[in-house]
């Protein structure tokens, strides 16, 4: 296990009184989507750092410190998470593919995201051993993550879409959950497993649908102008939260089940600044929570509501680094 300096205190920002005590955890890198065990003392987290050519999956104390690869080192991962009672990990990892990290795709198309068609989910102990495969479907499977009784949801274009779809730990009984053409992806569960909050897009317009068919069909997508959903855990009662400007991703439900917080870059929607805002689930209340001038994203309370973290551009020695904050949450004023 790799060492690294124990959490530093960061100065803090001015309007973010919701953030006290603000730590920044990893030093160097691309570090993002750090999720918290189920029993609050330690995160799981992708990172591109020295000596790790793309994206793999790493553990640590919620300190910063005791740092580990859980992922196997091979090909590309994304958005890990516990199961309940920490036992396994899930993650996705491309490496069924091949072990060299897959090519990123050019600027010819504009700003494109890659869905790489060699993800598949993974579940493995927190040392990383005893691999299992839980998805064997053609193309995309990712961006899983776990409800508090070991159901899983994640992201497929099994059918020809980015649609939700939820699953046992084992991978068994798949159901799908969305049925509206667009990006539907980025889920996670309520803390009472009832309900689930994403990010998507409803596409109506007929040349917005055809560029997103063209794009999807290389394993591609354009990551903009996404808004909040949520929905029963089933994927009944499908309600609109956010109806911004700009691309609002990265949502999750506070344990209260009541609100929400998520990224957006809506006061600027051509631009790369995005930050956590909070919001009520029926969608009034919406409270801007960082200041910060880059990105802030990827936020998720602790289990007992008490911290939040965040992966986030402050701070940084390289503007390209991202880094993983954590912070004592202010419910109140």
């Amino acid at each position: 296990a790799a060492t690294a300096p124990p959490a530093t205190a960061v100065a803090p920002i001015a309007g973010e009184w919701r953030l006290r005590n603000v730590r920044q955890l990893t030093f160097g890198g691309e570090n993002a989507e750090a999720y918290f065990s189920s029993d609050g003392t330690r995160l799981v987290f992708q990172s591109t750092r020295q000596g790790v050519e793309c994206d793999q999956i790493f553990s640590m104390k919620i300190d910063g410190t005791d740092v580990r690869r859980v992922s196997n080192g091979e090909g590309r991962t994304t958005c890990a998470y516990y199961l309940p009672g920490d036992a396994r990990i899930i993650y996705a990892s491309t490496f069924l593919g091949g072990k060299a990290c897959p090519p990123k795709p050019g600027f010819e198309r504009g700003y494109v995201w890659p869905i790489y068609h060699s993800y598949d989910i993974f579940s493995v102990k927190p040392d990383g051993s005893d691999l299992k495969r839980l998805t064997d479907t053609e193309g995309y499977d990712a961006e899983a993550t776990v409800g508090p009784d070991g159901r899983i949801v994640f992201t497929s274009v099994r059918d020809g879409d980015m649609e939700l779809y939820s699953m046992n730990a084992d991978g068994t009984d798949v159901k799908r959950l969305t049925h509206s053409v667009g990006p539907d992806g980025g889920a996670f569960f309520s803390k009472d497993g009832k309900m689930i909050v994403w990010r998507g897009k409803h596409l109506t317009d007929p040349e917005e649908l055809a560029e997103y068919k063209a794009l999807l069909k290389d394993g591609l997508w354009r990551p903009t102008d996404l808004e909040i959903f949520v929905a029963n855990a089933d994927g009944t009662n499908v309600r609109q939260v956010t109806d911004f400007k700009g691309s609002s991703f990265a949502p999750y439900l506070h344990p209260d089940g009541k609100r929400l917080i998520f990224s957006s870059n809506m006061e600027d929607p051509k631009g790369r600044n995005f930050d956590l805002y909070l919001i009520n689930i029926d969608g009034t209340g919406l409270e801007r929570v960082t200041f910060n001038e880059s990105f802030d994203g990827f936020p998720m309370w602790s289990p007992d509501g008490k911290s939040l973290v965040f992966a986030s551009n402050r701070h940084t020695v390289n503007p390209t680094d991202t880094n993983v904050f954590i912070a004592e949450w202010v419910d109140q004023k």
